[in-house]
């Protein structure tokens, strides 16, 4: 496209335009041909812009107010006592009362608690009197297995060799070393001996 450097009042301007837009080249000549910037190179002109527009008073500061702040300024009050001070102190009293009962029902102290063990808390109970039940048959603890918690679920135990005898059931059983040629006329696996018949 064609550059083209419009010329007013007998005075070129510093900026370039394209072709037919030279109405923005007309409006704006007059600011680059001013007397202030012959000395100032168009890089300088276009950083700093130019001067005098935006306002006259070039010692000025640039202020910090803004569209924004000056149109959404933050309500301002009527200056008169909207609420009577007795519902204030009223509401004022109300917050620190339930602030407290409910700071009190979430930080309650923990409940005293009785210490017992479990012998005095299930077996030591009052009014309760232990009575053996009476023995169905002659018991001779020399000679009898006695009676356990494994002895009665020795069936239901994992890894527990096969139990032979009712009396006995954690007897040592060497069957599953046994050689083949020894135990051709044993019982089966996991079949009970008749001995002793209990």
């Amino acid at each position: 496209m064609a550059e083209v450097s419009m010329e007013r009042n007998g005075r070129l301007s510093a900026a370039k335009c394209l072709l037919y837009n030279w109405v923005e080249e007309r409006a704006t000549g007059p600011l680059d041909n001013d007397g202030s910037q012959i000395d100032r190179s168009e890089a300088i002109m276009h950083k700093h812009g130019h001067r005098g527009i935006l306002s006259v008073d070039l010692l000025c500061e640039v202020t910090d107010r803004t569209t924004t702040r000056e149109s959404y300024t933050a309500p301002k009050g009527l200056g008169v006592r909207q609420r009577g001070m007795k519902e204030e102190l009223l509401e004022k009293y109300l917050y620190q009362k339930i602030s407290e009962e409910v700071l009190n029902e979430f930080n309650s102290p923990p409940p005293l608690e009785q210490l017992m063990s479990v012998t005095r808390r299930d077996y030591n109970i009052e009014g309760f009197k232990s009575v053996p039940p009476p023995p169905t048959k002659a018991h001779d603890y020399k000679t009898e297995q006695p009676v356990t918690y494994w002895s009665e679920n020795a069936h239901k135990i994992q890894g527990v060799t096969a139990v032979r005898t009712r009396d006995t059931p954690f007897k040592k059983n060497s069957s599953f070393s046994k050689p083949i040629s020894e135990c051709l006329d044993d019982p089966m696996p996991y079949t009970e001996e008749n001995y002793p018949n209990l």
